[in-house]
Parts: structure tokens; sequence; C-alpha cells
């Protein structure tokens, strides 16, 4: 449309001067001694404008010409730089496709032609570790180093996730401080750290994580819940044998995650193991009495210090609401051993077995009979025992 424009106005311009000249008839009178010319002014002016329409075409031949090699050059330096992010781009593709050998030349082409070459380094390292190719991996990472500017944070991210899929936990765990000593607390960071913490048993870190993971909504509470539980089992287990260990653990933990019947079991079980019964006692009953768990009303009767007869009135009026409770019935029946009452824990025994049939209530059937002398009673729950545990 431009063309078109600036061709009309020539033409208008053409016709202009045309019926302008035709009406001019003046002339123009050189005089250089001994000679004398005389033109129409009109042909002076056309040539005029072919002298100055012939300069500058000649001007500009002259400027295209000398500027013909810088040009060459930036045309051969722009296909360098996109056959370099084609590189790139192919690189990535590669790799995702899973052609390691290809991914990594394409990265090394895209890194010698300067193109990002941080990130060129970035891939090439994860080509050459998915290759199980160690020498090439470090060289590569070091390059990659040396472009910190650009990509510091990508390079320590893939040191950390390649260290903890080759399950070189202690170099991951260090270039994860490097990270966080940055301020970085990205999602795929903690998550990270997360899988860290618990590879090398550091279970407070992993709560922590845990905590910071859902707070920011990268996890919800019913996929932390699993991996807080196992923290705290593991805490729990690495302090067991010391009640007052155990208890400064428990208190540091909050409420809402000490509700877990779970854990409550674990932690009944390893105070009672540490000879805290009293302690095991007082979880007990705090945790039924926000909601039952038959698995910890079993643990109950196993604890032995203190007042057995409370602990007894405890599991009776337990029972007025759970009266098809195999596990309190056994429970039950333990706590009236331990007050040597026979005939009420053999009721108790055999309503268990009544009800759920299991090793352990034979077992402890077997102890009544041979403390009462019953020997040939204590035999064949010895066996109902062995066999129902080989089940």
């Amino acid at each position: 449309m431009r063309g078109l424009l600036w061709l009309l106005g020539l033409f208008a311009l053409a016709a202009g001067l045309a019926v302008a000249g035709r009406y001019n008839e003046g002339y123009v009178l050189m005089v250089w001694p001994p000679y004398r010319l005389q033109i129409s002014l009109n042909l002076l002016i056309l040539l005029f404008i072919a002298s100055f329409a012939a300069l500058y075409g000649v001007s500009r031949l002259v400027a295209r010409t000398l500027a013909l090699p810088r040009a060459v050059q930036q045309f051969r330096a722009r296909k360098s730089r996109e056959r370099a992010s084609q590189a790139i781009y192919d690189a990535t593709r590669l790799r995702i496709e899973g052609r390691f050998g290809q991914a990594l030349k394409q990265a090394t082409a895209a890194y010698e032609a300067g193109e990002s070459p941080g990130l060129a380094a970035l891939l090439a390292a994860r080509a050459a570790h998915s290759l199980r190719d160690d020498a090439r991996y470090r060289q590569w990472l070091a390059r990659a180093a040396s472009h910190d500017e650009e990509v510091r944070v990508a390079r320590l991210m893939t040191e950390a996730e390649l260290a903890v899929e080759g399950r070189r936990f202690d170099e991951a765990a260090e270039r994860i401080a490097d990270l966080q000593a940055g301020g970085q607390r990205h999602i795929a960071a903690l998550r990270l750290a997360l899988r860290t913490a618990q590879a090398r048993g550091d279970w407070v870190e992993a709560v922590r994580l845990v905590r910071q993971l859902v707070k920011v909504r990268a996890m919800t509470a019913e996929q932390a819940d699993p991996v807080k539980r196992r923290a705290h089992q593991e805490g729990l287990r690495q302090r067991a044998g010391d009640a007052q260990a155990l208890q400064a653990y428990w208190q540091a933990v909050p409420r809402d995650e000490q509700r877990d019947p779970r854990l409550v079991t674990e932690l009944a079980r390893a105070l009672i193991a540490a000879g805290d019964s009293a302690m095991a006692q007082k979880v007990i009953e705090v945790q039924l009495a926000v909601a039952w768990d038959s698995t910890l009303a079993g643990v109950y009767g196993r604890c032995e210090e203190g007042d057995v007869r409370s602990r007894l009135a405890h599991a009776e009026e337990w029972l007025k609401q759970h009266p098809r409770d195999p596990q309190l019935l056994l429970s039950l029946g333990r706590l009236c051993v331990q007050s040597q009452l026979w005939g009420k824990a053999e009721s108790y025994l055999g309503a268990a077995l009544a009800i759920e049939p299991g090793w352990e209530a034979h077992v402890e059937l077997a102890h009544l009979a041979e403390r009462i002398g019953k020997t040939d009673d204590a035999n064949r729950h010895y066996r109902a025992a062995a066999e129902l545990s080989r089940r």
C-alpha cells in the first residue's frame, strides 16, 4: 500500500512539473569566456534532479558494498545462534525421550556455540548422569559452576536431585544446605530436603519439612499424616529404653499430632518397655477418652506398675461401651491376673477367644493354667497358640 502511494505521488509530481515547464519559458545563460551556453531553465532543473539521483544511487551502492562483509558476518552469527538454540531444544527433547547419548551430543554443541552455556552444561550433566558416566557428569557440573551467575540455583537443584537419585544422601544434604543458605525455600527444594532427611534418618528435620509443605499447600493432611507418623515412630524408637527422653520427645510433639492412635500405641509400648508404666497408662487413658482404639486398649493390660485396681476399674468402665472388643477383654484378663483374680481372668480371656481366636489369649490362658496348677490345660493352650502363630 505504501509503495502504491509513493508511485502515485511521483506520477503527480511529474505531471505537475510537466505542466509547470510548459508555461515556463525562462532560460539560463552561462558565460565562460570565450564560451557561452544558454539552456532552458526546465532542462537545468531536470539535470540537477538527475545528478542528485545519480549521486545518491552511487553513494548507496558504495555504502552497501562497504557494509557487505559486516552483513555477512551478522548473517553467519545469526545462523549460528539459531543452530545453538535448536541444539538446546533438541538436547531437552532427546533427554525427555530417553535418548541420553544424543542429548549429550546436542548439549555439548550448544555449550561450544556459547548459547546459554550454563543451561547447556546442566543438560549435558543430566544426560551424562543418565548414562552412568560419572566422570563426564562431574566435568559438566564443574563447567556449569563456572556460570553460577546464570544457573546457580538450577545447578544446586540438579546436584541435589541427582544425588538423591544416586542415593548419595550426604552429598544431597550439602547441596540442599547451600540452597537454603541462599534463601531458597521453594516447593521442589523442600520435597528434595524431605526425601534426604528421611533417607538419612533425620526424623526431626523430616517432621519440620512436612509441616512446611502442608503450610504452603504442597502436601495434603492425608499425605502428611503417614510421613509424620513414620517420623515420630522412628523418633520414639531412637529413644527406646530411656523413659525421660521418650517423655521429652512426646511433649515436643504438637497436640494435634499426639491424637494419632498408632503413634500413641508406639509411645505406650516404648514407655512400658522402658519401665514407665505409669506414664503409659496416662497417655492411653487420655487417648481413649478422645477416640476409642482397640489396639491401644490391648496395650493397656500390659501396664504392670502402680494401682492395678484403678486400671481394672477403668477397663471395666470401657467394657460397658465396648462389650465385644477382644483386645479390651484380653487386657481385662491380664489386669485380673495382676490382681490375682483367677476366675475373672479366665472368664475375660475365654470371652476374648470366643470373639476372636488369637495366640495371645491362648498364651495368657496357658500362663494362668500354670499358676493354678492345671498343667494339661496349659499344654493345650500352648499348642493352640503355636498353631495360630504359624498361620
